[in-house]
Protein backbone atom coordinates (compact mmCIF):
# COMPACT_ATOMS: atom_id res chain seq x y z
CA UNK A 1 0.00 0.00 0.00
CA UNK A 2 3.02 1.92 0.68
CA UNK A 3 4.49 1.42 -2.55
CA UNK A 4 1.33 2.52 -4.17
CA UNK A 5 1.03 5.65 -2.64
CA UNK A 6 4.40 6.88 -4.15
CA UNK A 7 3.72 9.34 -7.01
CA UNK A 8 5.20 7.97 -10.63
CA UNK A 9 7.75 10.07 -10.90
CA UNK A 10 9.00 9.23 -7.97
CA UNK A 11 9.44 5.58 -8.41
CA UNK A 12 11.08 6.26 -11.60
CA UNK A 13 13.46 8.09 -9.78
CA UNK A 14 14.20 5.45 -7.53
CA UNK A 15 14.38 2.53 -10.11
CA UNK A 16 16.47 4.51 -12.44
CA UNK A 17 19.59 4.62 -9.64
CA UNK A 18 19.72 0.59 -10.03
CA UNK A 19 21.91 -1.74 -11.26
CA UNK A 20 20.11 -3.66 -15.04
CA UNK A 21 20.46 -7.00 -13.12
CA UNK A 22 17.98 -5.68 -10.38
CA UNK A 23 15.58 -3.84 -13.20
CA UNK A 24 15.53 -7.10 -15.34
CA UNK A 25 14.11 -9.20 -12.25
CA UNK A 26 12.03 -6.31 -11.26
CA UNK A 27 10.10 -6.66 -14.30
CA UNK A 28 8.20 -8.94 -12.69
CA UNK A 29 6.52 -6.78 -10.21
CA UNK A 30 4.23 -5.64 -12.39
CA UNK A 31 2.80 -5.07 -15.48
CA UNK A 32 3.53 -0.99 -15.42
CA UNK A 33 7.36 -1.78 -14.05
CA UNK A 34 7.73 -4.18 -16.50
CA UNK A 35 6.74 -1.84 -19.49
CA UNK A 36 8.55 1.24 -17.61
CA UNK A 37 11.76 -0.07 -17.67
CA UNK A 38 12.46 -0.60 -21.33
CA UNK A 39 10.55 2.80 -22.33
CA UNK A 40 12.68 5.53 -24.60
CA UNK A 41 13.20 7.86 -21.32
CA UNK A 42 13.68 5.47 -18.32
CA UNK A 43 16.29 3.68 -20.50
CA UNK A 44 18.29 7.47 -21.10
CA UNK A 45 17.29 8.21 -17.62
CA UNK A 46 19.20 4.88 -15.86
CA UNK A 47 21.87 5.57 -18.27
CA UNK A 48 22.78 9.02 -16.59
CA UNK A 49 22.23 7.48 -13.18
CA UNK A 50 24.99 4.45 -13.78
CA UNK A 51 28.47 5.20 -12.42
CA UNK A 52 31.24 5.38 -15.60
CA UNK A 53 34.86 3.73 -15.98
CA UNK A 54 34.12 0.79 -13.33
CA UNK A 55 34.00 -1.63 -15.31
CA UNK A 56 35.71 -2.77 -18.81
CA UNK A 57 34.82 -5.04 -21.67
CA UNK A 58 37.47 -7.11 -22.88
CA UNK A 59 37.78 -9.15 -26.54
CA UNK A 60 39.78 -12.24 -25.54
CA UNK A 61 41.14 -15.35 -27.57
CA UNK A 62 40.07 -18.69 -25.98
CA UNK A 63 42.93 -21.30 -26.42
CA UNK A 64 40.63 -24.54 -27.29
CA UNK A 65 41.91 -27.86 -25.66
CA UNK A 66 41.16 -29.88 -29.22
CA UNK A 67 44.21 -30.02 -31.34
CA UNK A 68 41.42 -29.61 -34.21
CA UNK A 69 40.34 -26.66 -33.35
CA UNK A 70 40.90 -23.30 -33.99
CA UNK A 71 40.73 -20.13 -30.99
CA UNK A 72 37.99 -18.83 -30.87
CA UNK A 73 37.04 -15.44 -30.11
CA UNK A 74 35.23 -13.89 -26.84
CA UNK A 75 34.58 -11.00 -24.63
CA UNK A 76 34.17 -10.58 -21.29
CA UNK A 77 32.72 -7.74 -19.41
CA UNK A 78 34.95 -6.97 -16.19
CA UNK A 79 34.84 -4.97 -13.02
CA UNK A 80 38.17 -2.88 -12.98
CA UNK A 81 38.05 -3.80 -9.13
CA UNK A 82 37.86 -7.12 -9.77
CA UNK A 83 39.86 -7.37 -12.67
CA UNK A 84 43.16 -5.31 -10.82
CA UNK A 85 42.69 -7.67 -7.87
CA UNK A 86 42.71 -11.34 -9.71
CA UNK A 87 42.57 -10.45 -13.58
CA UNK A 88 42.70 -14.11 -14.65
CA UNK A 89 39.87 -15.55 -12.42
CA UNK A 90 37.68 -12.15 -13.23
CA UNK A 91 38.19 -12.78 -16.91
CA UNK A 92 37.57 -16.87 -16.78
CA UNK A 93 34.42 -16.29 -15.22
CA UNK A 94 32.79 -14.08 -17.76
CA UNK A 95 33.97 -14.61 -20.96
CA UNK A 96 31.36 -15.22 -24.01
CA UNK A 97 32.26 -17.18 -26.64
CA UNK A 98 31.64 -16.19 -30.12
CA UNK A 99 31.19 -17.83 -33.31
CA UNK A 100 34.70 -16.96 -35.03
CA UNK A 101 32.96 -15.96 -38.00
CA UNK A 102 32.03 -13.06 -36.31
CA UNK A 103 34.78 -9.91 -35.72
CA UNK A 104 33.98 -8.02 -32.84
CA UNK A 105 33.97 -4.13 -33.47
CA UNK A 106 33.06 -2.35 -30.17
CA UNK A 107 31.16 -1.91 -27.46
CA UNK A 108 29.60 1.62 -26.68
CA UNK A 109 26.53 2.35 -23.75
CA UNK A 110 26.24 -1.19 -23.26
CA UNK A 111 25.68 -2.17 -26.74
CA UNK A 112 28.29 -4.96 -28.34
CA UNK A 113 28.48 -3.99 -32.12
CA UNK A 114 29.80 -7.65 -34.22
CA UNK A 115 30.37 -7.64 -37.95
CA UNK A 116 31.03 -10.61 -40.48
CA UNK A 117 31.85 -10.83 -44.23
CA UNK A 118 30.24 -13.17 -46.56
CA UNK A 119 31.64 -13.99 -49.81
CA UNK A 120 28.77 -15.03 -52.61
CA UNK A 121 30.59 -15.33 -56.12
CA UNK A 122 31.62 -12.28 -57.47
CA UNK A 123 30.15 -9.67 -54.28
CA UNK A 124 30.87 -9.88 -50.71
CA UNK A 125 28.01 -8.98 -48.02
CA UNK A 126 29.33 -7.61 -44.84
CA UNK A 127 26.25 -7.98 -41.44
CA UNK A 128 26.16 -6.39 -38.55
CA UNK A 129 24.63 -7.58 -35.08
CA UNK A 130 24.11 -5.88 -32.30
CA UNK A 131 23.46 -6.87 -28.60
CA UNK A 132 23.17 -6.20 -25.24
CA UNK A 133 25.30 -8.64 -22.49
CA UNK A 134 23.51 -7.04 -19.57
CA UNK A 135 20.11 -7.64 -20.68
CA UNK A 136 20.89 -10.35 -23.11
CA UNK A 137 18.64 -9.11 -25.98
CA UNK A 138 20.17 -9.85 -29.40
CA UNK A 139 18.94 -7.70 -32.50
CA UNK A 140 17.04 -10.51 -34.68
CA UNK A 141 17.94 -9.16 -38.07
CA UNK A 142 20.22 -6.68 -39.65
CA UNK A 143 20.96 -4.74 -42.87
CA UNK A 144 23.70 -5.98 -45.33
CA UNK A 145 26.18 -4.09 -47.23
CA UNK A 146 26.95 -5.48 -50.53
CA UNK A 147 29.90 -4.66 -52.61
CA UNK A 148 31.23 -5.82 -55.99
CA UNK A 149 34.71 -7.96 -54.82
CA UNK A 150 36.00 -6.58 -58.21
CA UNK A 151 36.00 -2.47 -57.01
CA UNK A 152 36.87 -3.00 -53.66
CA UNK A 153 40.07 -5.02 -51.26
CA UNK A 154 37.46 -7.19 -49.48
CA UNK A 155 40.26 -9.06 -47.20
CA UNK A 156 39.79 -8.31 -43.22
CA UNK A 157 43.23 -6.22 -42.99
CA UNK A 158 42.27 -3.56 -45.62
CA UNK A 159 39.00 -2.91 -44.08
CA UNK A 160 38.77 -0.66 -40.84
CA UNK A 161 35.58 -0.68 -38.79
CA UNK A 162 33.70 1.25 -36.13
CA UNK A 163 31.22 1.64 -33.33
CA UNK A 164 30.06 4.52 -31.74
CA UNK A 165 27.62 6.88 -30.23
CA UNK A 166 26.65 10.07 -31.71
CA UNK A 167 25.14 11.96 -28.84
CA UNK A 168 24.01 14.94 -30.99
CA UNK A 169 21.56 13.28 -33.15
CA UNK A 170 21.23 10.11 -30.46
CA UNK A 171 21.73 7.38 -32.68
CA UNK A 172 23.92 4.48 -32.69
CA UNK A 173 26.36 4.01 -35.75
CA UNK A 174 28.36 1.33 -37.37
CA UNK A 175 31.22 3.00 -39.53
CA UNK A 176 32.83 1.37 -42.01
CA UNK A 177 35.99 1.98 -44.07
CA UNK A 178 37.08 0.64 -47.63
CA UNK A 179 40.01 0.63 -49.74
CA UNK A 180 38.36 1.19 -53.20
CA UNK A 181 40.49 -0.09 -56.17
CA UNK A 182 39.65 1.72 -58.81
CA UNK A 183 39.69 5.19 -57.50
CA UNK A 184 42.52 4.34 -55.11
CA UNK A 185 40.59 6.02 -52.23
CA UNK A 186 39.02 4.99 -48.90
CA UNK A 187 35.06 5.66 -49.22
CA UNK A 188 33.43 5.17 -45.49
CA UNK A 189 29.98 3.77 -45.43
CA UNK A 190 27.66 4.12 -42.37
CA UNK A 191 24.68 2.30 -40.60
CA UNK A 192 22.59 3.99 -37.98
CA UNK A 193 20.92 1.73 -35.45
CA UNK A 194 17.20 0.81 -36.43
CA UNK A 195 17.83 1.65 -40.46
CA UNK A 196 17.42 -0.62 -43.16
CA UNK A 197 20.55 0.55 -45.23
CA UNK A 198 23.63 1.34 -45.34
CA UNK A 199 25.04 5.44 -46.75
CA UNK A 200 28.15 5.98 -48.31
CA UNK A 201 29.15 9.59 -46.49
CA UNK A 202 32.50 10.41 -47.94
CA UNK A 203 35.60 9.35 -49.78
CA UNK A 204 39.13 10.36 -48.95
CA UNK A 205 42.72 10.05 -50.64
CA UNK A 206 44.53 7.01 -49.96
CA UNK A 207 47.34 6.86 -47.23
CA UNK A 208 47.72 3.99 -44.78
CA UNK A 209 45.82 3.44 -41.89
CA UNK A 210 47.37 1.22 -39.42
CA UNK A 211 46.80 -0.91 -36.51
CA UNK A 212 43.82 -3.02 -35.01
CA UNK A 213 40.87 -3.28 -37.76
CA UNK A 214 38.37 -1.44 -35.40
CA UNK A 215 38.77 1.92 -34.03
CA UNK A 216 38.53 3.74 -31.06
CA UNK A 217 35.26 5.47 -30.15
CA UNK A 218 35.63 8.52 -28.19
CA UNK A 219 33.25 11.74 -28.17
CA UNK A 220 31.06 11.12 -30.94
CA UNK A 221 34.18 10.01 -32.69
CA UNK A 222 36.18 6.80 -34.19
CA UNK A 223 39.48 6.42 -34.52
CA UNK A 224 42.72 4.97 -36.07
CA UNK A 225 46.64 5.26 -36.22
CA UNK A 226 48.09 6.53 -39.27
CA UNK A 227 49.85 7.89 -41.64
CA UNK A 228 49.31 10.72 -44.15
CA UNK A 229 50.64 12.11 -47.05
CA UNK A 230 51.56 8.46 -48.41
CA UNK A 231 49.36 6.31 -50.64
CA UNK A 232 49.30 2.87 -49.75
CA UNK A 233 52.56 1.11 -50.92
CA UNK A 234 54.90 2.57 -48.42
CA UNK A 235 58.00 1.33 -46.23
CA UNK A 236 57.59 1.88 -42.85
CA UNK A 237 61.40 2.57 -42.48
CA UNK A 238 61.18 5.88 -44.41
CA UNK A 239 58.16 7.47 -42.33
CA UNK A 240 59.11 10.20 -40.28
CA UNK A 241 57.45 11.29 -36.38
CA UNK A 242 56.02 14.29 -38.24
CA UNK A 243 53.44 12.22 -41.21
CA UNK A 244 52.28 10.14 -38.04
CA UNK A 245 48.43 11.19 -37.23
CA UNK A 246 45.09 9.59 -36.12
CA UNK A 247 42.37 9.47 -38.68
CA UNK A 248 38.92 11.02 -37.05
CA UNK A 249 36.05 10.36 -38.47
CA UNK A 250 33.39 12.44 -36.31
CA UNK A 251 29.94 10.50 -36.70
CA UNK A 252 27.89 13.84 -36.92
CA UNK A 253 29.49 15.92 -39.04
CA UNK A 254 30.29 13.11 -41.41
CA UNK A 255 33.88 14.56 -41.84
CA UNK A 256 37.44 13.56 -40.98
CA UNK A 257 40.18 15.33 -39.66
CA UNK A 258 44.08 14.62 -38.69
CA UNK A 259 44.60 14.94 -35.00
CA UNK A 260 48.48 15.39 -34.08
CA UNK A 261 50.74 12.76 -32.02
CA UNK A 262 51.98 14.31 -28.47
CA UNK A 263 54.57 17.15 -28.79
CA UNK A 264 56.84 14.72 -26.48
CA UNK A 265 56.92 12.13 -29.81
CA UNK A 266 60.86 12.33 -30.84
CA UNK A 267 60.52 9.96 -32.55
CA UNK A 268 58.72 7.06 -34.57
CA UNK A 269 57.38 5.00 -32.28
CA UNK A 270 57.66 1.26 -31.77
CA UNK A 271 54.63 -0.67 -31.92
CA UNK A 272 52.26 2.02 -31.47
CA UNK A 273 48.42 1.35 -30.45
CA UNK A 274 45.54 3.21 -30.41
CA UNK A 275 42.69 2.47 -27.45
CA UNK A 276 40.62 3.97 -24.35
CA UNK A 277 41.04 4.78 -20.84
CA UNK A 278 38.66 6.10 -18.68
CA UNK A 279 36.88 7.60 -21.29
CA UNK A 280 40.02 9.49 -23.03
CA UNK A 281 42.36 8.63 -26.34
CA UNK A 282 44.83 6.10 -25.03
CA UNK A 283 48.34 5.96 -27.15
CA UNK A 284 50.72 3.46 -26.52
CA UNK A 285 53.71 2.47 -27.55
CA UNK A 286 57.80 1.58 -27.14
CA UNK A 287 60.32 4.39 -26.97
CA UNK A 288 64.28 3.73 -27.55
CA UNK A 289 63.79 0.14 -27.25
CA UNK A 290 64.34 0.85 -24.00
CA UNK A 291 60.75 2.30 -22.63
CA UNK A 292 57.19 1.71 -22.62
CA UNK A 293 54.92 5.11 -22.35
CA UNK A 294 51.43 5.39 -22.20
CA UNK A 295 49.66 8.87 -23.47
CA UNK A 296 46.41 10.50 -22.39
CA UNK A 297 44.30 12.62 -24.68
CA UNK A 298 42.75 14.49 -21.47
CA UNK A 299 40.23 16.76 -23.72
CA UNK A 300 39.54 15.00 -27.05
CA UNK A 301 40.48 17.13 -30.20
CA UNK A 302 42.65 18.91 -28.03
CA UNK A 303 46.79 18.51 -29.08
CA UNK A 304 48.12 20.64 -25.88
CA UNK A 305 46.17 18.30 -24.15
CA UNK A 306 48.47 15.37 -24.11
CA UNK A 307 49.61 13.88 -21.24
CA UNK A 308 51.99 11.09 -20.45
CA UNK A 309 50.51 8.57 -18.02
CA UNK A 310 53.54 6.32 -18.19
CA UNK A 311 56.93 5.90 -18.88
CA UNK A 312 58.94 3.04 -17.26
CA UNK A 313 61.59 0.63 -18.31
CA UNK A 314 61.45 -2.40 -20.24
CA UNK A 315 63.66 -4.26 -17.64
CA UNK A 316 61.39 -3.03 -14.52
CA UNK A 317 58.20 -4.37 -16.85
CA UNK A 318 60.27 -7.71 -17.15
CA UNK A 319 59.98 -7.16 -20.78
CA UNK A 320 63.10 -7.31 -22.22
CA UNK A 321 64.12 -6.75 -26.39
CA UNK A 322 63.93 -7.83 -29.05
CA UNK A 323 60.40 -8.63 -29.29
CA UNK A 324 57.65 -6.86 -27.01
CA UNK A 325 54.64 -6.29 -27.31
CA UNK A 326 52.74 -4.66 -24.21
CA UNK A 327 49.33 -3.11 -24.08
CA UNK A 328 47.13 -0.79 -21.03
CA UNK A 329 43.78 -2.99 -20.14
CA UNK A 330 42.49 -0.40 -17.46
CA UNK A 331 43.41 1.54 -14.41
CA UNK A 332 42.24 2.55 -11.13
CA UNK A 333 40.22 4.88 -9.91
CA UNK A 334 42.69 6.76 -8.94
CA UNK A 335 44.77 6.52 -11.81
CA UNK A 336 48.20 5.26 -9.66
CA UNK A 337 47.24 1.89 -10.42
CA UNK A 338 47.44 0.00 -14.42
CA UNK A 339 46.66 -3.30 -15.44
CA UNK A 340 49.01 -4.05 -18.26
CA UNK A 341 49.13 -7.08 -20.53
CA UNK A 342 52.47 -8.96 -21.68
CA UNK A 343 51.55 -10.69 -24.98
CA UNK A 344 55.28 -12.23 -24.85
CA UNK A 345 55.27 -14.15 -21.92
CA UNK A 346 51.58 -13.98 -21.99
CA UNK A 347 50.93 -12.85 -18.12
CA UNK A 348 49.08 -10.07 -16.40
CA UNK A 349 51.35 -6.80 -15.05
CA UNK A 350 49.69 -4.79 -12.13
CA UNK A 351 52.11 -1.96 -12.17
CA UNK A 352 51.99 0.77 -9.21
CA UNK A 353 52.80 4.27 -10.57
CA UNK A 354 53.09 5.75 -7.14
CA UNK A 355 56.05 3.26 -5.75
CA UNK A 356 57.38 2.35 -9.05
CA UNK A 357 56.90 -1.20 -8.66
CA UNK A 358 55.09 -4.63 -10.27
CA UNK A 359 53.04 -5.60 -7.62
CA UNK A 360 52.14 -8.95 -9.20
CA UNK A 361 52.36 -11.03 -12.81
CA UNK A 362 49.83 -13.79 -13.51
CA UNK A 363 49.51 -16.05 -16.15
CA UNK A 364 46.70 -15.00 -18.94
CA UNK A 365 45.30 -18.92 -18.52
CA UNK A 366 43.06 -19.89 -21.35
CA UNK A 367 41.23 -16.34 -21.92
CA UNK A 368 44.03 -14.29 -23.68
CA UNK A 369 43.29 -10.77 -23.72
CA UNK A 370 43.35 -8.65 -27.10
CA UNK A 371 41.78 -5.26 -26.59
CA UNK A 372 40.26 -3.60 -23.85
CA UNK A 373 36.76 -1.16 -24.39
CA UNK A 374 34.92 0.95 -21.73
CA UNK A 375 31.91 -0.67 -20.86
CA UNK A 376 28.55 0.07 -18.82
CA UNK A 377 25.64 -1.97 -18.06
CA UNK A 378 22.88 -0.51 -20.00
CA UNK A 379 19.25 -0.94 -20.94
CA UNK A 380 19.52 0.16 -24.49
CA UNK A 381 18.18 -1.63 -27.14
CA UNK A 382 19.74 -3.48 -29.84
CA UNK A 383 17.81 -2.36 -32.02
CA UNK A 384 15.67 1.17 -32.99
CA UNK A 385 12.64 2.18 -31.52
Amino acid sequence: MAMAQLPQDLIEEILAWLPVKSLMRFRCVSRTWNSLIFQAHFVKLNLQRSSRNTHVLLRCQINTVFEDMRDLPGIAPCSICSLLENPSSTVDNGCHQLDNRYLFIGSCNGLVCLINLVARGEFSEYRVWFCNLATRIMSEDSPHLCLRSCNYKLWWYQVKCGFAYDDRSDTYKVVLVLSNIKSQNWEVRVHRLGDTHWRKVLTCPAFPILGEKCGQPVSGTVNWFAIRKLGFDYEWETVTVDQLVIFSYDLNKETFKYLLMPNGLSQVPCGPELGVLKGCLCLSHVHRRTHFVVWLMREFGVENSWTQLLNVTLELLQAPLPCVILKPLCISEKGDVLLLANYISLKFILYNKKDNRIVYTQDFNNQVPMSSHDYIQSLVLPYGN
